[in-house]
């Protein structure tokens, strides 16, 4: 594939005391995804975007002694016709309630077995699937 149709992008996994995964939904889309986001120039690693990501989308902090990698995968990507998303996904722990900002619209906690909510192909077919199996702690 194309380099230019290629949306390189780190994901977080957060999940509650009940093991409900976060799902956020941007402004105008339809699915929901993980939250995370495209690295910046400034951005050093895979740590430094989640945590800047985390802070503008959701105004949480990571703790980054909690990082664990999980997978990285691709996707037709929800909210880019004709592209496709490659992430590395982290589950991680935060500081601080989730909430809505920057450019997301809405937060889902969801049960990643069975989620109640539209989600977006790379969270549904890699994600999600991972976080149900009997080895995933």
């Amino acid at each position: 594939m194309d380099d230019a149709l290629r949306i390189r992008i780190v994901a977080a996994v957060i999940r509650d005391a009940t093991g409900r995964v976060l799902l956020v939904r941007k402004r105008g889309a339809e699915v929901f995804q993980q939250p995370g986001g495209k690295r910046d120039p400034g951005d050093v690693d895979d740590l430094a975007t989640l945590a800047r990501e985390l802070d503008e989308e959701l105004g949480c902090r990571l703790r980054t002694d909690s990082v664990r990698f999980l997978c990285q995968a691709e996707a037709p990507a929800a909210n880019e016709r004709g592209h496709v998303v490659e992430g590395r996904i982290y589950v991680v722990d935060v500081d601080g309630e989730p909430q809505p900002r920057a450019e997301i619209e809405e937060l889902r906690w969801v049960d990643p077995a069975v989620p109640d909510v539209p989600v977006a192909q790379l969270s549904f077919h890699h994600i999600l699937p991972l976080l149900t199996a009997k080895t995933m702690v």
